[in-house]
């Protein structure tokens, strides 16, 4: 029965970090259609709110149904500012370098988040900071170099920018990770997520109607709902995957399982948006994998959060 349960968290986990390897494809995909970040990123949050609407609610009817007390209201917007500004910034700056680059850099760039939480953890959280980690950041990051020079002659500035846009998004979604580490101890993390994430589509849609001075969320039906399928396909349903995973297998195991999705986003941006894939980026792109997965069977703790 044990080998069965943590076999299904594997397999909800891998399907996890499948579903949430699909995001990039989608975006280039509308990006086809209108290159349109904010209001991408607004259509999508609209359409998870619901969900993670529910799921707060759900949060709260367990919270009293087992007699335990529901946060305070310091602490409740002390966690609807964490996400709203965290996961905010962390998702803009994520859509908006994707108007620059291919989703294989975004998907490598991005997936070095777990090196920015270890480098601030050991800064301003008094974590310890082992040699294996820095080896595995230097791994990761030379990887990207190799990557990131490889798309330059071609991508020129608009390499520079997606490049600095994304890695922007790693290391605000670091800071956003670490600081949620308390309001999950605090009220769980279905709730605190609920509420982050809820107000952080607050936020989203709000950046847009400010930044195009209009409520005209009108686009075209393809536009629409390749956003519907990030918002479901590529946010909702892989957070509840990777969290069915997480209740069966360990974090670590979780981690290590990720690492698949790099791989899948590579595979798909060269089948379905045909980018280019040379030697060169396999050598890269295989060392930032490596490095990552180096970091994750080193870190005795590791933290497994929702992608942006």
């Amino acid at each position: 029965m044990e080998k069965q349960r943590v076999l299904q968290g594997y397999i909800y986990a891998g399907a996890g970090a499948a579903l949430f390897s699909t995001k990039a494809i989608f975006i280039k995909l509308a990006y086809m259609e209108e290159a349109n970040a904010a209001l991408l990123l607004a259509l999508r949050m609209a359409m998870a709110l619901p969900f993670f609407l529910v799921v707060g609610i759900y949060a709260v009817y367990q919270l009293r149904r087992n007699g335990r007390a529901l946060p305070g209201w310091g602490l409740t917007l002390r966690a609807l500012f964490t996400g709203t500004v965290g996961y905010y910034i962390s998702s803009l700056l994520d859509f908006e370098g994707l108007v620059y680059i291919s989703a294989q850099l975004e998907r490598l760039l991005l997936f070095t988040y777990p090196i920015f939480v270890m480098f601030l953890g050991w800064m301003f959280f008094g974590a310890k900071l082992r040699g294996l980690g820095i080896l595995a950041a230097a791994i990761t990051y030379a990887g990207l170099v190799v990557v990131f020079l490889t798309d330059l002659p071609t991508g020129g500035m608009a390499t520079i920018i997606g490049t600095a846009l994304v890695l922007g998004c790693a290391f605000t979604f670091a800071v956003y990770q670490l600081l949620a580490k308390n309001f999950i101890t605090a009220m769980g993390s279905a709730l605190f997520t609920s509420i982050a994430l809820s107000g952080s589509a607050f936020a989203c849609i709000a950046h847009y109607v400010v930044s195009s001075q209009s409520f005209d969320f009108s686009s075209s039906p393809q536009f629409f709902w390749l956003a519907a399928g990030i918002a479901f396909f590529a946010t909702v349903l892989p957070s509840f995957l990777v969290n069915a995973g997480l209740s069966r297998i360990s974090p670590q195991s979780t981690s290590m399982i990720a690492t698949i999705s790099p791989l899948i986003t590579i595979g798909l941006a060269v089948v379905i948006l045909g980018e280019p894939f040379s030697i060169a980026d396999a050598i890269g792109s295989a060392m930032v994998i490596a490095g990552v997965a180096l970091y994750a069977l080193t870190d005795h703790k590791p933290e497994v959060a929702d992608e942006n």
